[in-house]
């Protein structure tokens, strides 16, 4: 797939599978892809795999509860 159905795929994972709503997911995506999260993934075509998505949604669903939790100072 090319890269940008790969962030679209990602972007309906996390919000199929963690019930954020759309505007949440791609939220999500956007942030990753600007913290270069996806720039292996533009130069390996092998990494755009369904698969990949799965594995990439929780990672970037999980960073951002991470994030969520961590307590403030």
């Amino acid at each position: 797939m090319t890269y940008e159905e790969y962030l679209d795929e990602v972007t309906t994972l996390i919000f199929e599978k963690y019930g954020l709503d759309e505007a949440a997911a791609v939220k999500l995506v956007v942030a990753a892809q600007d913290n270069e999260f996806f720039v292996k993934h533009d130069d390996d075509k092998k990494l755009r795999t369904i698969d990949q998505a799965h594995k990439d949604a929780k990672t970037i669903y999980d960073a951002a509860n991470a994030v969520k939790a961590k307590p403030k100072r």
